[in-house]
């Protein structure tokens, strides 16, 4: 179970990263993709950038921090996933020929995309 929250954990950091990572310095994007990306370990990207595992862990943990602070304060990965469920309720609506339900889905759809 552990291994699937840390799984859960890491797309959730790539689905921030791919939104609010051009807001994190040149040095934490660096870092950031070669853990994450490439797979690199701490010591690794330690001695790539000839900096200690300390100071790599503590720029990775910043860098979370940076990402998640955007995204409380943006929402614009939360208002991203409610958009997606919305369009395949409207999808499901549309198969089974409910004119109404598409109606109601698409107009909650417009309502959220102009912020409303």
């Amino acid at each position: 179970m552990k291994k699937m929250d840390e799984l859960s954990k890491n797309e959730a950091l790539g689905d921030l990263y791919a939104l609010y990572g051009s807001l994190l310095t040149s040095g934490q994007q660096e870092y950031f993709e070669d853990y994450y990306y490439d797979d690199l370990s701490l010591g690794e990207i330690a001695d790539n950038h000839q900096v200690s595992r300390a100071a790599v862990y503590d720029n990775l943990k910043r860098s979370t921090k940076a990402l998640e602070k955007y995204e409380a304060k943006l929402q614009l990965l939360t208002t991203f996933g409610q958009i997606e469920a919305g369009l395949e309720n409207a999808e499901a609506c549309l198969d089974d020929d409910d004119v109404a339900g598409t109606k109601q889905q698409l107009q909650t759809l417009l309502r959220l995309v102009r912020g409303e």
